[in-house]
């Protein structure tokens, strides 16, 4: 492909809504943080394309919750790094399902990887992610369906098994 435009170029471009982000990286900080989401980052980075982690890009001083809700809504993709604990952190799930409302009525693009974690394991909540609701179920009553309904919805979207590929 001959083109000096950069991929922000294109995303940026796809698109007539008007997009503070390319990408909003949704992820386990304590399972992914320090390994693959930061060589993602860095690789998004390089190409141009207009990041946002939380780590990275969120003001110091601001309060957390609502500013990652705000951060997803004004980025065109999604890319949500499933890991064996994502659904062990109830702010992880809160973000996947703001992430599916802004697919389904903003037409936010989402992309999952499934980084150590098979994708049934997910779209099921079998293995860790089915112990994790365990849990959520006694204490996050009023929030367990939606959260199931997101891991669903975003389970059965193709993405990324970076154990099947070499070098992941």
């Amino acid at each position: 492909m001959a083109s000096s435009s950069s991929s922000s170029d294109f995303i940026s471009a796809s698109s007539s809504q008007s997009w503070d982000h390319d990408v909003f990286l949704s992820f386990r900080g304590e399972d992914t943080r320090k390994s693959f989401v930061d060589h993602l980052y860095t690789a998004l980075q390089q190409q141009g394309i207009h990041t946002y982690k939380d780590d990275e890009t969120l003001a110091r001083g601001e309060s957390i919750g609502p500013a990652l809700l705000k951060a997803i809504q004004e980025s065109r993709i999604a890319v949500i790094v499933f890991s064996k604990s994502y659904a062990d952190s109830s702010w992880c799930l809160d973000e996947l399902a703001h992430i599916v409302e802004c697919m389904e009525n903003k037409g936010q693009i989402v992309m999952p990887i499934f980084y150590d974690i098979d994708p049934s394991d997910v779209r099921k909540q079998n293995g860790k992610y089915g112990e994790a609701f365990t849990k959520h179920e006694c204490v996050h009553k009023n929030k367990v369906e939606s959260w199931k309904i997101a891991l669903v919805k975003s389970g059965n979207l193709s993405g990324w098994v970076p154990k099947d590929f070499a070098n992941g």
